[in-house]
């Protein structure tokens, strides 16, 4: 039956998406259902209910699981199969793959678990203002793909709209300039303001405790608007300007070709004459454009022009994350390292003079860093003096290697032959060593030299070396006392060629 309703609704215009949508089926499906022929879908269908499958043994109970729970998950049916059946040697892939098939012969269409969402009342006139950012891909007059960003207010009460368009990403200051202007446009301030937790305005916000950035601080605290702040996975809370960013790229910036940024703006605006504060609103069955006019009493007067100089324009905050970066203009940049503290705020306040980016604490502390500005996006800027740790283990050990041995110049051979023999296993080296020279105090010196003679280069050979050399030095002490006592249960390390005693008796290689 789906194979004849998808090359229906193919032929009807629909496409690959919204036909998978339609019969609540996979993307992938549909696209193999159209590219087959009648006759091929018929084999299709017959090779699937004679050909033999690895978990044909267990199709009744997958089946079960199917029927009792339609939004059982491929996934959770691949961890039954293993604890209630103990089927082994099955991939996932496969039990993906089988599900998806008994879904389609059987018709068990996947239930989705969908939020339930309630009617969010209707605010009175002036009350609030949501304000929210986009950002869409279109062609400019030499066929070339860009990026454009814009902003888009809309008046809660009368859903009247405004916009305003950049083609670079945003910043504090034109948010505040692109604010200003919609309050002009608006003819007034709304009580309160809806934002999307954005870096522009908002450092973090620890439960209900917002801190934000210095340059937006001034800005709200001279206007005198309340802002809310928008919690995670809360749509709800500024749903009708989402709705309004979904309508700027569907409606007005869809197939549209960008000549320049004020043919572009004017155009924008033209647009929300005619269309978007014009056309009559499906839920309010008014239109924008005359409800504002009866919203527009209540907003509140916005005196005289902003002085933007009250804003630091070079000054603004960042949080420093737990890996001691700071996020700047889509990129990374790193502070030294043990910057980040836990249980404190962590902000610094971040200026850009010509071609680099300053950190410095806040309130005008000390500048912790200073950074060329990088032109890429993406990317993580590091100093090395930044990721340099003030001893490591590795430099420890070799210190505690040279208090131990009194010749300097044997330990510098040493070091270096492990470190370029073991690059990647000195610190186990080290460690035989350090263990060698607590050890084996009388022999370490003598151990080094006869393993540089030898053209030797492992630790655990300098460990065997000097364990030989007391063994000997044991056998020819000739007071057997209390000193030989220890040696008399020792076992020299088992070899093909005895290579230690032999040099040691005077049979060296030439």
């Amino acid at each position: 039956m789906n194979y004849h309703k998808i090359h229906q609704l193919k032929n009807e215009g629909f496409s690959n998406s919204a036909i998978a949508r339609k019969l609540a089926i996979s993307r992938n499906t549909v696209i193999g259902y159209l590219e087959m022929s009648l006759e091929e879908f018929s084999d299709f269908m017959y090779s699937i209910q004679t050909r033999e499958k690895k978990l044909d043994p267990y199709r009744d109970h997958i089946l079960s699981w199917l029927k009792e729970h339609n939004d059982l998950s491929s996934a959770q049916v691949y961890d039954w199969l293993q604890e209630k059946l103990s089927v082994k040697n099955i991939t996932e892939g496969t039990v993906r793959n089988y599900v998806n098939e008994m879904r389609e012969v059987y018709h068990i269409p996947k239930q989705v678990i969908s939020r339930t969402f309630g009617a969010v009342d209707e605010l009175p006139p002036g009350k609030q203002m949501q304000v929210d950012f986009g950002e869409v891909k279109v062609l400019n007059t030499q066929d070339k793909s860009i990026k454009l960003y814009f902003v888009g207010f809309i008046l809660s009460h009368s859903r009247f709209k405004y916009i305003e368009w950049l083609d670079r990403p945003f910043k504090t200051t034109d948010l505040i300039h692109m604010q200003e202007n919609a309050f002009r446009y608006y003819g007034g301030v709304t009580e309160e303001i809806v934002y999307d937790q954005d870096r522009l305005l908002a450092v973090s916000e620890n439960a209900g405790d917002l801190i934000m950035t210095e340059a937006f601080t001034k800005y709200q605290q001279t206007r005198k608007f309340i802002v809310y702040l928008c919690r995670k996975s809360d749509p709800q809370s500024k749903g009708k300007v989402e709705q309004l960013v979904k309508y700027v790229k569907h409606n007005f910036a869809k197939n549209r070709t960008f000549s320049n940024l004020s043919n572009w703006q004017s155009s924008c605006l033209k647009w929300l004459e005619r269309t978007g504060n014009y056309k009559v609103h499906h839920n309010t069955k008014k239109r924008p454009l005359e409800m504002h006019a009866l919203e527009k009493p209540h907003l509140q007067k916005v005196s005289g022009t902003y002085i933007f100089e009250n804003v630091s324009m070079n000054i603004i905050t960042r949080k420093i994350h737990k890996d001691n970066v700071i996020r700047f203009d889509g990129n990374r940049y790193s502070v030294p390292l043990g910057t980040f503290k836990n249980g404190e705020d962590n902000l610094v306040d971040v200026y850009v003079e010509g071609d680099h980016l300053y950190i410095q604490q806040r309130k005008s502390g000390p500048i912790i860093a200073k950074h060329t500005l990088s032109k890429d996006k993406g990317v993580i800027v590091t100093l090395p003096a930044h990721r340099q740790r003030s001893r490591t283990t590795r430099d420890k050990m070799i210190e505690k290697i040279y208090q131990n041995v009194s010749n300097p110049t044997l330990v510098s051979w040493l070091v270096e032959e492990l470190t370029k023999q073991y690059p990647r296993h000195l610190i186990d080296q080290l460690k035989v060593v350090l263990n060698v020279t607590e050890h084996h105090p009388f022999t370490i010196e003598e151990a080094i030299q006869t393993m540089k003679r030898l053209k030797m280069n492992s630790a655990h050979e300098l460990r065997d070396i000097a364990t030989s050399l007391e063994i000997e030095k044991a056998k020819n002490y000739k007071n057997v006392g209390v000193e030989n006592e220890k040696y008399k249960d020792f076992v020299a390390p088992e070899r093909k060629e005895d290579i230690y005693l032999h040099v040691l008796q005077g049979g060296g290689k030439k």
